[in-house]
Formats: C-alpha cells, sequence, structure tokens
C-alpha cells in the first residue's frame, strides 16, 4: 500500500484520545453513577455452528477515507440486524472515523443485538460512557496500552455487566491479551501503524489461540471467501466495516456474508 501523508499516525490518533480523556475527568464520577445504575444490556451470545457476522457502522477511516459520510447509523443498523448480523459495531471515534457517542446510543436503542463501542479506549472513563450509551461490549487494543492497563481496563469492562473484546495484530500481543481474561479475543488483519492489511498473517495468529476462546477476525473481508477462508482458520465471528457500510443496500450485503459454516481450531 502506498504512503499516504494525509493519513494520522497511530501516535496522532492517540493524542486525541488523551485529550478526549482529558475533558472527561470532570465528569468522571457523574458518568461512573450512570453506567452503575444503566439499564441491562443484550450479551453476545456463544458462537452456533455458523460464523456470526458483526457489522460496523462506519463513515471514514484512516485507511480508506471517505466511506459514507452520509450513513444514517439507525437505518444502517437495522438493515445489518435483518440481513442476519448477530452484532453492530459502532465506532465512536469523530476525529478520525466520523463517529460519535451519539450513534452509540442511538443504535443500541434501535436493534435487540448487542453493540460493540469500537474506540481506542485508554481509560475507565471511556467504559463508563460506553456503558450509559447502551454498548454490550468494549473493543480494548493491547497494542495501545501495557499488560497491566489492559488488565485493569477488561476488568473494568467485566465489571459493567458487559464483555471486553481484546484484539491483537501480532503474536507478540497474545500474551498480555490471553491475560486479561478476554470474553472474545479479536485478531486485526490491519497493522495500526501502517494499516496495511494481511489476513494470511491474521490466519495464522487465530491458529494459536486456545479453543475455548471465541475469536473474532477483523479487517479486509470484503467478499463471502473472504469469511470462508477465516472460518477456515478458526474464526467464530468476522467483523465487516467498510464493505458492508458503503452499500445502499447494506441488508442484502450482510446476507451475502451469512451461513458460512464454523470449523473448529487446530490446536
Amino acid at each position: 500500500m502506498p504512503d499516504n501523508p494525509r493519513r494520522p499516525s497511530l501516535d496522532a490518533i492517540l493524542a486525541v484520545a488523551r485529550r478526549r480523556v482529558e475533558a472527561l475527568k470532570g465528569r468522571a464520577a457523574e458518568l461512573e453513577r450512570r453506567a452503575a445504575a444503566a439499564p441491562p444490556v443484550p450479551l453476545f451470545e456463544a458462537p452456533t455452528a455458523e460464523v456470526g457476522l458483526i457489522a460496523e457502522v462506519k463513515r471514514r477511516s484512516p485507511s480508506q477515507g471517505d466511506i459514507r459520510t452520509d450513513l444514517d447509523p439507525v437505518q444502517h443498523a437495522r438493515a445489518y440486524v435483518r440481513g442476519g448480523a448477530v452484532a453492530v459495531s459502532v465506532l465512536t471515534d469523530e476525529a478520525h472515523f466520523g463517529g460519535s457517542l451519539e450513534d452509540l446510543e442511538r443504535v443500541a436503542a434501535a436493534v435487540h443485538v448487542p453493540v460493540l463501542r469500537k474506540d481506542f479506549i485508554i481509560n475507565e472513563a471511556q467504559i463508563h460512557e460506553a456503558r450509559v450509551a447502551g454498548a454490550s461490549a468494549v473493543l480494548l487494543i493491547a497494542r495501545i496500552v501495557n499488560a497491566k492497563e489492559l488488565q485493569g481496563l477488561a476488568r473494568m469492562v467485566r465489571s459493567m455487566d458487559m464483555l471486553p473484546l481484546i484484539e491483537v495484530h501480532a503474536a507478540g500481543e497474545l500474551d498480555a491479551a490471553l491475560g486479561a481474561g478476554p470474553s472474545l479475543l479479536g485478531v486485526n488483519a490491519r497493522d495500526l501503524d501502517t494499516f496495511v492489511v494481511d489476513l494470511a498473517a491474521a490466519e495464522q495468529l487465530i491458529g494459536r489461540i486456545p479453543a475455548g476462546i471465541p475469536v473474532v477476525a477483523e479487517s479486509g473481508v470484503e467478499t463471502r471467501g473472504d469469511v470462508e477462508r477465516l472460518a477456515a482458520a478458526g474464526a467464530d465471528f468476522v467483523l465487516v466495516g467498510t464493505s458492508v457500510a458503503r452499500q445502499q443496500d447494506p441488508e442484502s450485503a450482510v446476507k451475502a456474508l451469512t451461513g458460512v459454516k464454523r470449523q473448529s481450531r487446530k490446536q
């Protein structure tokens, strides 16, 4: 993939996340109280005989640029569910993905399936935000925090009756992720430093994950063949973003990727 001078670095993305967290400090106690009083949310069910599809509400990305700037999160989310999605992922980073917490809140109120908050989570206040907005799960990226921080964030997610989806990209991140006790373990085929997608590397990493931990394959899924390929590697779920978010008929786009049989990981 050619270098794009306009593409933000991971450090730049995290700098924005840190500024958002700093701005939350004055509301931290209020968010914690509201999160503790929030109503129950639907949780991810155990994998079935088929690969579960998690479809993403996504307007733009650092790697793709504009994807669907006019996307209505509720209409897309409802279409995803009609198409067979078992969960909806909502990007809440505004600066680089065009998302918001309002998107998350609206989607969670509109669909009956679990909703994932996908963002660069580095602080407990962001977890409380997610719970208040109605999230069922929170993405935690092993690459951006140390092992102790990852354990603490995962523990906080579980204490709020949500599931931590702990994401890794490289084998060196796997021990920290497993040490945090993931309810779901995500394998991102996209390198967050270069934004290059490598499905072959993701397949190899999926094969190293213990069989008892459900695996979510992330990034690079465009076709049913990609879903079948990741299923053969042992993925239990796939998270699909750009390829369904950009469609005029997202229901049909999701439906075309569902119904792929799960296969056991070979240990």
